[in-house]
């Protein structure tokens, strides 16, 4: 049953909750997280968070021995009612310390990151791009037509979707905040000479694009949505780089229970819901997102050599053009390939 509006406010009376919601509406942390980000005993913040749980207000995840909260919009907190708090957050005492300290948290989750993929890059080709019938990355590309256009791989690694790309795209820029990474992919897109001078390496994290407003016609995120701390946040900041009429493709790991993984290869998530990220690419400001599930799984090896295959799935969306014509190349409806892949 839910609380009625009586109790939510008498809850909502809290200024301990408030400074809570305030951040899990931000970002999803754990319990240990939101501890340091109010400066609070972790029991002190269980307490608060029993009582938010109680009314509904917060959803939770479990990742391996960890459970992440967030807001529960719409069901938990009633939007008009959350947007009209949201706005006065401000003026209550300590929130400007809190968003200093979920910074520097956030901060920490890039570092550690960028620290072990510029340790991992040598090997990473060996370790970390093993399909088992290698059909994501043409799924992908295959959204991209026509062809000569400028795209922008963010989370590139060592070049692995850049190598496809840079066959049918006219320029293609490779962003990851890990430079060895990008060492590893330039090495490998060195080649033919033309193809080399038709890619461009830039050191940037994927919720802060070293891209200037609407400069690539598609973006795509290729295994990297699971490892950024602030997956809205990198939607919308892929929405800004992106032209009208511009596309989104983005594949990923559906949930899995790999928990091994956030120590070995720095992942955040244990893979990500594909209905709920599509409804944060249309909250991120895109149209027109569609979920593909893909005839193909990521292959790791985990513990005593045991090797695990993870499901993927695919979401392309596009950026609304002011017109909407169907002069537009990016606005034609999608049709299906050969192999099952949809292009627009």
């Amino acid at each position: 049953m839910k609380p009625g509006l009586t109790t939510l406010l008498k809850v909502l009376a809290d200024p301990t909750r408030l400074r809570i919601l305030g951040l899990v509406a931000q970002e999803e942390l754990s319990v240990g997280e939101l501890a340091r980000a109010v400066a609070m005993l972790q029991s002190r913040v269980s307490n608060h968070l029993k009582v938010l749980r109680e009314c509904g207000m917060l959803e939770e995840r479990r990742e391996g021995a960890s459970v992440l909260v967030r807001l529960a919009r719409g069901d938990g907190v009633p939007e008009d009612l959350w947007a009209a708090i949201e706005s006065r957050l401000a003026a209550i005492d300590g929130r400007a310390n809190d968003l200093r300290r979920l910074g520097v948290l956030l901060d920490e989750r890039r570092k550690k990151s960028r620290e072990f993929f510029d340790r991992v890059a040598p090997e990473w080709d060996l370790v970390g791009s093993e399909f088992k019938r290698g059909l994501a990355r043409w799924r992908a590309v295959g959204s991209l037509v026509p062809h000569g256009l400028v795209v922008a791989d963010v989370g590139c690694g060592t070049g692995y979707m850049a190598r496809a790309l840079v066959r049918v795209a006219a320029r293609v820029i490779c962003i990851d905040h890990s430079s060895a990474m990008l060492e590893q992919a330039r090495a490998r897109l060195a080649e033919p000479a033309d193809q080399a001078g038709r890619v461009e390496f830039r050191v940037g994290e994927v919720d802060r694009l070293p891209l200037a407003d609407g400069e690539v016609d598609a973006v795509f995120a290729s295994l990297v949505l699971h490892h950024v701390p602030d997956v809205l946040a990198a939607l919308r900041e892929m929405r800004r780089a992106l032209k009208p009429g511009g596309r989104l493709v983005i594949t990923d790991l559906l949930p899995h229970k790999e928990a091994w993984m956030t120590e070995a290869m720095a992942d955040l998530r244990l893979g990500l819901d594909a209905t709920e990220l599509k409804s944060r690419v249309e909250k991120a400001g895109f149209d027109d997102a569609v979920v593909d599930l893909i005839e193909d799984a990521y292959v790791v090896e985990g513990p005593a050599g045991r090797k695990a295959e993870l499901p993927l799935f695919l979401i392309h969306a596009r950026v609304a053009n002011a017109k909407e014509t169907n002069e537009s190349p990016l606005s034609s409806p999608l049709v299906t390939l050969h192999n099952g892949a949809r292009s627009p």
